[in-house]
């Protein structure tokens, strides 16, 4: 492993604990940090049909890896324009499917300038889904409705997050981003 892909390594991973687990944005993460199940994975070419082929190696190794619950595919360069990034996205979207997935897993993502739909780019409520790299989430679909089976009120996470992430304000991320 490189220096630079420790240090990315290492940056996304305290994104998840001082920002995810720490204000508790992902309900289920804190068990996969503490049981240590999260592999964090860089690619290191940033050509779209390199990622993608990465992305399947990820998914192939769900299949045989119990002991690894998700994994977080990094792209530290490549896609640093959020609708180029979203478009990938759709692209993987389809690629699990078309390689029998869909039901498998889910892919969730961040990105450096996530802005939701119809939101003001500034608004801090992105910061819900903003990352230090563009990063694409594969998780377990049956780990998933698992963990929604044995939470109260699911639905009330991303007003909760919203909520949360209007009143720390962006400044407030910004600083969990950059450290």
């Amino acid at each position: 492993m490189t220096t630079d892909t420790h240090q990315i390594i290492e940056q996304t991973r305290h994104w998840v604990q001082q920002l995810i687990v720490k204000y508790n944005i992902c309900p289920f993460a804190r068990r996969e940090v503490e049981r240590k199940s999260i592999r964090y994975s860089v690619a290191e070419n940033r050509k779209p049909q390199a990622v993608l082929q990465q992305l399947l190696d990820e998914a192939k190794h769900l299949d045989t890896a119990a002991e690894t619950e998700t994994t977080l595919l990094i792209l530290p360069s490549g896609f640093e324009g959020f609708y180029e990034f979203l478009n990938l996205v759709d692209v993987a979207d389809a690629l699990l499917v078309e390689e029998g997935y869909e039901g498998v897993y889910q892919l969730a993502h961040f990105h450096p300038d996530y802005c939701f739909e119809g939101e003001a780019q500034d608004d801090p409520a992105n910061y819900t889904n903003r990352a230090p790299y563009p990063t694409l989430h594969l998780l377990r679909e049956a780990s998933i409705e698992e963990a929604l089976e044995n939470y109260d009120d699911p639905e009330s996470i991303p007003e909760r997050n919203i909520e949360f992430a209007r009143r720390k304000g962006a400044e407030f991320f910004k600083g969990i981003l950059t450290t």
